[in-house]
């Protein structure tokens, strides 16, 4: 890019002249343009207004953590630093020029001055008092002063309480933003933030919520006297001295006037003033009335530090950089962050070594987003430079991916939130390398990713902190209308409103107060909900009592009381009743406190689902429980039926082998016509064993033991681990028998008998002779031998002993001795000595 002074012109003034309006304007009349901006959120301000002119593809916005840049972008919005100098654009224009006086970053403003030029037309935008250093650095170039559109005047020192809406609160450090913030929220309801280090949605979601009347303040740092457009009516300084990273000094005028200036619009009046009636945060009738005159004084010298350094080596780099002026009125440039970290480096043997110059000073430009100091950013800049200039000249994707992965955590505070988006902007820079990294769209669109994450939480986090919007709105309504006219409104999401101020959440009759609330707002916002929300819950119960039924369900989370929910949100708790199924209904504590008649009919349809329930899953329970109850059932028949309906479905046979033993043919009969099974081990009925009826019957009889719900034994699998002592009867009650440390489905349990009796009575040597049991079914399904061996003892089996060891059914006589040597490999052989101790 040329440095011609011709076709340059200088566009001069104080703030809301429409000077940056103006250039946008012009670069949209060129063919292609550029403009450089002292803020990345003022650059992406204006990318948003000129894609809405001019469309998404030819348009670029380039910062140094943020690239947009499409294959036919002719318009560039830029941060100052990262302005594409090697583009031929017919019209460029900087923004903020006068910020060459700036002690860390002036020397890139006054490099731009002198050297960035559009072909067709050049546009410096600044103060006034830039003037004297346009004659003398571009002789040539055409000056024009524009005037404010608005007056700007002094409404004296107001207190904190008294401040009018729409004002602005301008401090100087994080910790005083903070403070003013957290006073507001007390006083007024609360306010948004902007910052600096804020990223650009963050700051935009913050400026949003002032914008829409949803706070009445805006507290801020002197960024927004870079020419970020708000609807600021008055500005009010917090403060009047600054850190400038140096040392601790009072504002210049020139620095008072440009905050002082975002108040007023176009053609709207501002006026600005202090906090402090006297002292140092009080202006001086001076300073006053330059601000309202906007007479400052002349600029007389410019940061300078050479913008092409000579890169044949790291001494010579180092040299240009230190190189003194030739223009009297430019001033060497402090040492910057950069140069500081080139120095550091270049101590270390290993740097100057590498010959790799030019790529070593691109790394010392990473900026300090964290403000660590030059000592601690040399170290991440040394590791940056070394992966760069060894092997394929790029950083380890991996690393990257790493810190990126490590920031993207949305947890914590402001402060906490702030660092990661200072870590986050660090990585974002790296990413949007395309010489640094292999992958750098794939890393950039990662970072970017993690950026908005961040931004989102720490507006919420902000707006969390310093607004309180529920309370305003609350305290507000109810002073002047009353708490019985405040419009109610739930959403299609349950959020209840009111006066379209979210406050809380209706999960189904239970209204729960925002989590945001603080404690002591909570029983006025509960109050005044719940005195509007009757006719919504009236509503809801009639609902609920004309369900078909699909949308209750039972609600048994291990650990919790067993309960009835209707879409999602317990409406009923079971609790022990005369019978197994026909357990108590306790209404939810929300449920009780409806009106009579609305709590009658929920409890009501809620009754007739859980009968139709328990008649559709357990039918076959009921149809048992009735038969036991019939006088016409046989006793035998009826006790045994009794047992059945305690052990809700199941019972073990050995405690009823007498009542077994006695069931005549009628009895029998009935058993079988009910659908019951009796097995060698158990009776019981197959239909109970579904998983549907094993969650029923497990909930029911822990509510009739007085008990929450108990875990659940996994479904389709025949055999389990046995659980702890406290659970294993409930798993025998819903199908389950103990052996040892494993739990068998007592319909597994009765295959493998039947395999057994089988096995039995196909043997050689009749019924009465042992026999070798193949344990082929047990051992696929994990039975352990021992519980095996357990198993058979209960189905009737004893072990003997001697030379041919094997297996009879009790009372049959011993067989003869074997002709012959037993089996070799017998399993069962093995187990004669496990059993010995059981006798």
């Amino acid at each position: 890019m040329a440095a011609s002074n011709s076709g340059v012109t200088a566009v001069l003034g104080p703030t809301n002249t429409g000077k940056t309006h103006l250039a946008v304007e012009r670069m949209c009349g060129h063919s292609s343009g550029m403009i450089g901006f002292p803020l990345r959120l003022l650059a992406r301000e204006v990318y948003d207004r000129v894609v809405k002119l001019k469309g998404e593809r030819s348009v670029a916005l380039v910062t140094g953590e943020e690239k947009i840049l499409p294959a036919e972008a002719r318009y560039f919005l830029s941060t100052v630093e990262a302005m594409p100098m090697e583009r031929d654009c017919a019209f460029v224009a900087l923004d903020e020029a006068q910020l060459g006086t700036d002690p860390e970053r002036g020397h890139v403003f006054t490099d731009r001055l002198l050297r960035a030029r559009g072909r067709e037309e050049t546009m410096i935008l600044g103060s006034e008092s830039l003037r004297p250093m346009i004659r003398a650095l571009l002789p040539d170039a055409e000056v024009i002063s524009r005037p404010r559109f608005s007056t700007l005047s002094y409404a004296g020192a107001k207190k904190l309480s008294r401040l009018p809406p729409r004002s602005a609160i301008v401090a100087f450090s994080a910790e005083e933003v903070y403070a003013v913030a957290e006073m507001l929220r007390r006083m007024r309801g609360g306010a948004a933030v902007v910052m600096g280090a804020l990223s650009p949605r963050t700051r935009n979601a913050q400026v949003a919520m002032f914008q829409a009347g949803e706070v009445d303040y805006l507290v801020a740092t002197d960024a927004i006297g870079m020419g970020l457009n708000m609807d600021v009516a008055h500005v009010a300084f917090a403060s009047l001295r600054k850190f400038d990273g140096r040392r601790q000094r009072r504002l210049t005028v020139a620095e008072m006037a440009q905050i002082a200036g975002r108040a007023g619009r176009h053609q709207r009046d501002g006026t600005f003033g202090s906090l402090a009636e006297e002292g140092e945060g009080s202006f001086t009738p001076e300073e006053i009335a330059a601000i309202e005159e906007h007479r400052f004084p002349k600029i007389e010298h410019l940061y300078w530090r050479e913008g092409l350094p000579d890169l044949s080596s790291v001494d010579a780099l180092i040299a240009s950089l230190e190189r003194r002026p030739d223009a009297p009125v430019l001033r060497p440039a402090p040492e910057a962050v950069d140069l500081a970290v080139l120095k550091r480096l270049a101590g270390e043997d290993w740097v100057p070594a590498r010959r790799q110059v030019r790529r070593l000073w691109d790394a010392c430009g990473l900026p300090d987003f964290q403000k660590t100091g030059a000592d601690a950013h040399a170290r991440l800049v040394g590791r940056v430079f070394r992966h760069l200039s060894e092997g394929s000249g790029h950083l380890p994707q991996s690393w990257i991916a790493e810190e990126v992965a490590r920031l993207d955590n949305v947890n914590g505070d402001v402060d906490t939130l702030s660092q990661r988006l200072a870590g986050i902007r660090t990585w974002a820079y790296i990413a949007q390398r395309p010489d640094w990294l292999s992958d750098s769209k794939e890393m950039a669109a990662r970072a970017r990713a993690v950026e908005e994450r961040l931004s989102d939480a720490l507006h919420q986090s902000l707006t969390q902190r310093f607004v309180d919007r529920r309370t305003t709105v609350l305290i507000r309504d109810l002073g002047a209308r009353g708490a019985d006219l405040l419009p109610v409104t739930i959403g299609e999401d349950d959020v209840v409103a009111v006066d379209g101020e979210a406050i809380g959440t209706l999960h189904g009759f239970r209204f729960k107060v925002s989590p945001q609330t603080r404690h002591s707002d909570a029983k006025m916002l509960l109050a005044a909900a719940e005195r509007r929300l009757g006719a919504e819950l009236a509503r809801r119960a009639a609902a609920l009592a004309d369900d078909s039924g699909v949308a209750f369900t039972l609600a048994f989370d291990p650990g919790r009381p067993v309960a009835i929910a209707w879409k999602g949100e317990v409406v009923v708790r079971l609790a022990r009743g005369k019978m197994l199924l026909a357990p108590q209904l306790i209404p939810h504590r929300a449920v009780d406190a409806l009106q009579p008649a609305d709590r009658k009919r929920i409890l009501d349809r809620t009754q007739r689902w859980l009968a139709e329930t328990v008649d559709r899953v357990l039918g076959p329970l009921a149809r048992i429980a009735e038969a036991a109850t019939q006088a016409a059932t046989p006793p035998a028949a009826r006790a045994v039926l009794a047992a059945l309906v305690e052990g809700g479905g199941v019972a073990a046979r050995r405690p009823l082998s007498a009542a077994v033993d006695a069931l005549a043919g009628d009895g029998r009969a009935l058993l079988r016509k009910l659908g019951i099974r009796i097995g060698t081990l158990d009776l019981f009925h197959p239909a109970l064993l579904k998983p549907e009826a094993v969650i029923w019957r497990i909930a029911l009889m822990a509510v009739q033991a007085g008990r929450d719900m108990p875990p659940l034994p996994p479904f389709g699998v025949p055999l389990l681990p046995a659980p702890e002592a406290a659970v294993a009867p409930l798993w025998e009650a819903a199908g389950f028998r103990r052996f040892g440390d494993q739990m068998l489905r007592i319909d597994m349990a009765e295959r493998i008998a039947r395999d057994l009796h089988d096995q039995r009575t196909k043997a050689p040597g009749g019924l009465r002779a042992a026999f070798t049991a193949d344990p082929a079914l047990a051992v696929s399904i994990g039975l352990k031998p021992d519980a095996l061996a357990r198993l058979m003892r209960l189905c009737g089996f004893e072990l003997t002993r001697g030379d041919n060891p094997g297996w009879r059914f009790r009372g049959a006589k011993a067989p003869p001795p074997p002709r012959g040597p037993a089996r070799p490999g017998n399993a069962f052989a093995g187990l004669a000595e496990l059993m010995s101790a059981d006798g």
